[in-house]
C-alpha cells in the first residue's frame, strides 16, 4: 500500500466528501447538498427492487449521509471532526516513516495511533451516524425511524470494522514467520498417542 492511501484518507470516513464538497463548505452549503443527496438517494430506493443485500446498502449510504449533515453542519463539531481526522492520518505516516527506518519510537506511535483510530471509528462512524438518526432535521429529510435505527446499529459496528481493517491491512506491523510443521512427525505422534504409546 503506498502512501497515496494514507494522503487521500483511505478508510477515515470523509463528510465532505459523501457530500460533495471541500472543507472549507459552509453549513447552508452542507444542508443544501445534503437536501440534493439525500432527496436522489430516496428516489432511487423508491425505484430498486430491495433485496437484503440492496436494503443495508441503502441503508448505510442515508446513515452516511445524515451523519455528514449532522456533523458539518456544526462548526465546533466539524472542526474537531476534521483535525482529528488530520491528525490521526499524519500519526499514520510517521509511525509508517518511523518503521521504515527502524525507529525506536515506531512501537510508541503504533500504540498511541491504535488507541486514537478505535477511539474515531467508534465516534465518527458509529455513534454519531446513530445520533444523525435521531436528529429532527434528518429524521425529516430521510424518514429515518425507530426501525431503521435496529437495523443500522449492526450494520454500522460491521462498516466501523471494515474501515478498521482496510487501515490496518496497510500498516507496518512486524512480518511474522509463519510457523512451519513437520506432518511426518505429527503423524508418528498421533499415531503413538493412538497406539497408547508415550
Amino acid at each position: 500500500m503506498s502512501d497515496n492511501a494514507t494522503q487521500t484518507g483511505e478508510g477515515y470516513v470523509d463528510y465532505f466528501a459523501i457530500l460533495g464538497l471541500d472543507e472549507k463548505a459552509k453549513p447552508g452549503d452542507v444542508r443544501k447538498a445534503y437536501r440534493r443527496k439525500m432527496k436522489e438517494l430516496v428516489a432511487e430506493i423508491g425505484q430498486a427492487e430491495l433485496n437484503e443485500e440492496k436494503r443495508s446498502h441503502y441503508l448505510l449510504e442515508m446513515a452516511k449521509l445524515n451523519a455528514a449533515l449532522y456533523i458539518l453542519r456544526d462548526t465546533k463539531l466539524r472542526d474537531q471532526y476534521w483535525k482529528e481526522r488530520q491528525e490521526l492520518i499524519e500519526l499514520e505516516e510517521a509511525w509508517r516513516r518511523a518503521a521504515e527506518e527502524g525507529s525506536a519510537e515506531a512501537d510508541q506511535l503504533r500504540r498511541t495511533f491504535d488507541t486514537q483510530i478505535r477511539a474515531f471509528l467508534a465516534r465518527y462512524m458509529e455513534e454519531l451516524m446513530l445520533d444523525a438518526g435521531r436528529d429532527k432535521e434528518c429524521v425529516e429529510a430521510s424518514n429515518w425511524d425507530a426501525a431503521h435505527e435496529r437495523h443500522a446499529s449492526k450494520l454500522l459496528r460491521y462498516f466501523r470494522q471494515s474501515q478498521h481493517q482496510q487501515i490496518l491491512e496497510r500498516l507496518p506491523y512486524f512480518d511474522f514467520t509463519p510457523i512451519e510443521f513437520d506432518w511426518d512427525e505429527r503423524r508418528k505422534t498421533a499415531a503413538a498417542l493412538a497406539a497408547g504409546e508415550e
